[in-house]
């Protein structure tokens, strides 16, 4: 197994895409793993999938712009606001203290799903990781 690298960009989400390319480039790598918060799962669920699009997420959106969209995406449920008009302050809000008694555990499991993709693919790591919502 060769090396692995971990990425947060410190750049605006909305150009996380610049900062991906980057280092795909300089380090020559070819398999991309995005985990990314996703409003159309229940909080604390967790989803596997390659390529797609990018549902609207702005962080999707320039990481498909730079490399594509054909990477590995572990999709990490934040449930959604009651309207779509409350989108951008859902996002930007802290998780509740129920949330956020949960996030360790939540933290962890996609952890975990991220090693196991190294070497097999979403569709076995999904069995394992059969995690419906916390």
């Amino acid at each position: 197994m060769g090396a692995h690298f971990l990425l947060k960009p410190t750049t605006y989400m909305n150009l996380s895409g610049r900062s991906i390319l980057t280092v795909k480039n300089f380090y020559k790598i070819d398999e991309i793993i995005v985990v990314h918060d996703d409003l159309d799962l229940p909080f604390g669920a967790m989803r596997f999938k390659i390529g797609g699009g990018h549902g609207g997420h702005n962080g999707l959106k320039s990481a498909d712009a730079a490399i594509s969209s054909e990477y590995t995406r572990v999709r990490l449920g934040i449930g959604k606001p009651e309207h779509k008009s409350q989108v951008a302050d859902y996002v930007l809000h802290p998780f509740n203290p129920e949330e956020q008694s949960k996030l360790s555990h939540w933290i962890c499991a996609a952890a975990d799903a991220v090693e196991m993709l190294l070497t097999q693919n979403c569709s076995d790591v999904a069995a394992k990781c059969s995690l419906k919502g916390l």
